[in-house]
């Protein structure tokens, strides 16, 4: 059976948020974060209709085709086999890893959302899960209600886990640095890098230059 190489889930992590960049802004802003350096982007939607969610996620699997870059999907397995993305997102409430297995196959990544509880993470693990998602560390404007993970809860989950762990919650350029020092294989990012996209400026320069100072962090 063929397994996932979770080894490519380190660096920037990426995270859309059509709040931030609406419409096909989204595509544009995207791909600033990709060619700043941001090595996994997931697309995150959770209020557009189907047909918008399956055309925007096509362009981003092809933009991170383009870039060299894993195109992960938020909640929606069968979104993720649609458009031949390189897996799924889960949180604790999107369904079971085996049912996404099923959907997707063995050969393709599945992430799952632990908040701050190692309980959540071992369960995860033990489901066959590829990496584990871990915060909120810091004060978050994206999910500001979420429970909040310790430095040290990092630590542990580095000592006991192989899967590679990725670090949300309030995460910018200035706070990353720890994160990867205490064990963060990716860090994901959504305002300190989308919070930044100029709808005058197509190119999104200011995304991509967030982007690139994030990446080079893993690069210390």
């Amino acid at each position: 059976m063929n397994r996932p190489d979770a080894s490519r889930v380190r660096g920037l992590y990426a995270i859309t948020d059509p709040r931030l960049t609406p419409g096909d802004s989204m595509l544009s802003a995207a791909e600033a974060a990709l060619r700043g350096g941001a090595s996994m982007l997931q697309y995150r939607d959770k209020h557009a209709d189907t047909a918008t969610r399956r055309h925007r996620a096509a362009r981003l699997a092809l933009l991170c085709q383009d870039h060299g870059a894993l195109f992960i999907v938020n909640d929606d397995a069968a979104l993720a086999a649609e458009v031949e993305a390189d897996g799924v997102h889960l949180g604790q409430s999107d369904g079971a890893v085996d049912s996404a297995r099923r959907l997707l196959g063995s050969d393709k990544l599945i992430g799952v959302s632990c908040h701050g509880r190692l309980e959540l993470a071992q369960k995860a693990a033990d489901e066959g899960a590829d990496y584990l998602a871990l915060g909120r560390f810091f004060d978050s404007r994206t999910k500001p209600e979420a429970p909040p993970a310790t430095l040290e809860t990092l630590r542990r989950a580095r000592r006991r886990f192989q899967q590679p762990l990725v670090a949300i919650g309030g995460v910018n350029a200035h706070n990353a640095g720890q994160l990867i020092e205490a064990g963060a294989d990716a860090v994901a990012v959504i305002h300190a890098l989308f919070g930044l996209a100029d709808p005058a400026d197509v190119t999104h320069a200011g995304v991509e230059a967030a982007a690139r100072q994030l990446a080079g962090l893993f690069n210390r």
